[in-house]
């Protein structure tokens, strides 16, 4: 299997070289350059586990590690889950939740960053090289990309999260962590401040080079490759019918894992968009329209973002694989904050939905006293959503987080503030952390100072 980006400048390179590159050097996104055809495999994997399906999937799409390192590196990264069966189940009438959330930070980020973490440390130790790996975050990714990767010696991280604008316990889960290797960059913008940074330092491929930049967002090609595999293993739970799922996004990156498995083969039925105020998917899949608007704080902070990075990869399979129609597009919408295509879109795969604040706390309000069942708001965005859908198959909400990481928008919505021992302590610790204005060149110098003893 090899590896192209989106926009047609890099192409033929290995699994192992798209993990390190992170951001493709064009400025695209990494893909794989043709997708797997499961369908013949599908009744030998109904009986599998959780982690015997991930290790038969991730063996499609990388065949430059040797299988029995890949799966022992497989098999390592979900044992740190709470549960051996990786994910849980729950059952609310006729929908279905999967829950995410059972790793070590308490999120479905961690089921891709677990393995990633594994990933990069084997394949640097392989080639005897090091890694600053640059993030950024609007909650979650920021403590499981840390989780995955601190203390480790031939790797940094740098993270960047946008000031004032997660859970307090999301930030405490990133800033308490002690390991040198981790920076914490608390920068004084939005996400999408976060994000362009990123994308721009990424873009300056001599700093990339000289600094050995890695990516471990979703603009990775291997996070998204590891969510395919939840998809996977949950549309296989049920016999001879496809799965609806309700997917909370914010950047694209979880939907556009399902739309993977689906282009596979796996029996994934429509996949449900659910956003909050920040609607920019929902306004494109209902007019066409891709275009900017304000950011609006909410009680689900995750999605609280405009410039969705993963959409990219979706938009490139849309228009047929025509990198340079990709390129015009993106380039328009770098321009003018704004770029279309002939709508809306048609809903034999995707649907979309918007949720407000208040429609959000009334659903964790309402799951709870109905079912005894404590949601966090993002998990409420998608639940709410999941009734707008019409159909005969079985519905699967992604449940993304566990509520107690969400305390104060628990405690508006039901009265009480859920607890996990995980999170427990953390206010008591010390904190590290790092503040920025939102420009490039703070960013810059921060990785540039610690980077020199790497």
């Amino acid at each position: 299997m090899k590896y192209r980006s989106t926009r047609g400048g890099v192409s033929g390179i290995s699994f192992t070289d798209a993990l390190l590159m992170g951001l493709a050097d064009d400025g695209g996104l990494l893909i794989p350059d043709h997708i797997p055809d499961v369908s013949s495999r599908l009744q030998d994997w109904r009986n599998l586990n959780f982690v015997q399906v991930a290790q038969r999937l991730l063996k499609l799409f990388i065949d430059d590690l040797e299988h029995d390192d890949l799966d022992a590196l497989t098999s390592e990264a979900f044992s740190s889950f709470d549960i051996p069966e990786v994910v849980a189940w729950k059952q609310l009438d006729q929908l279905h939740v999967l829950e995410l959330f059972h790793g070590p930070t308490l999120a479905f980020k961690d089921v891709a960053l677990q393995l990633l973490g594994k990933l990069f440390e084997h394949v640097l130790a392989d080639r005897g090289e090091t890694l600053n790996i640059l993030g950024a975050t609007s909650g979650d990714t920021g403590s499981a990309a840390i989780a995955g990767i601190a203390g480790m010696e031939n790797i940094k991280i740098f993270i960047l999260y946008p000031k004032g604008r997660i859970s307090s316990l999301q930030e405490l889960q990133m800033t308490t962590v002690p390991d040198t290797n981790v920076q914490c960059i608390s920068v004084n913008g939005t996400f999408d401040d976060c994000q362009r940074i990123m994308k721009s330092i990424f873009s300056d491929l001599d700093f990339k080079e000289a600094y050995s930049l890695g990516a471990i967002n979703s603009v990775n090609w291997a996070r998204v490759l590891a969510q395919v595999i939840y998809y996977a293993y949950a549309s296989l739970q049920k016999e001879n019918t496809s799965v609806d799922f309700v997917v909370p996004t914010g950047n694209f990156g979880n939907i556009f894992a399902g739309f993977i498995a689906k282009k596979m083969g796996f029996p994934v039925g429509r996949l449900l968009v659910a956003t909050n105020e920040n609607d920019i998917l929902d306004r494109f899949f209902k007019t066409g329209e891709y275009s900017l608007g304000e950011v609006f704080r909410t009680n689900s902070p995750a999605m609280d973002i405009q410039v969705a990075s993963n959409f990219e990869r979706f938009l490139f399979y849309y228009f047929d694989e025509d990198a340079e129609r990709l390129r015009g597009f993106m380039e328009e919408f770098a321009r003018s904050g704004k770029a279309s295509v002939v709508g809306p879109l048609s809903s034999d795969i995707f649907l979309s939905c918007s949720i407000s604040q208040p429609d959000t706390e009334e659903t964790i309000a309402e799951i709870n006293s109905k079912y005894d069942y404590v949601i966090d708001p993002h998990t409420a965005v998608g639940i709410r959503a999941a009734r707008s859908i019409v159909t005969d198959n079985p519905i699967v909400c992604i449940s993304t987080a566990h509520p107690a990481k969400f305390p104060d928008a628990l405690g508006r919505a039901i009265g009480h503030r859920p607890t996990h021992a995980r999170l427990s302590g953390l206010s008591d610790l010390q904190e590290r952390k790092q503040e920025v204005s939102a420009d490039e060149s703070e960013v810059k110098k921060i990785i540039q100072n610690s980077s020199a003893s790497i």
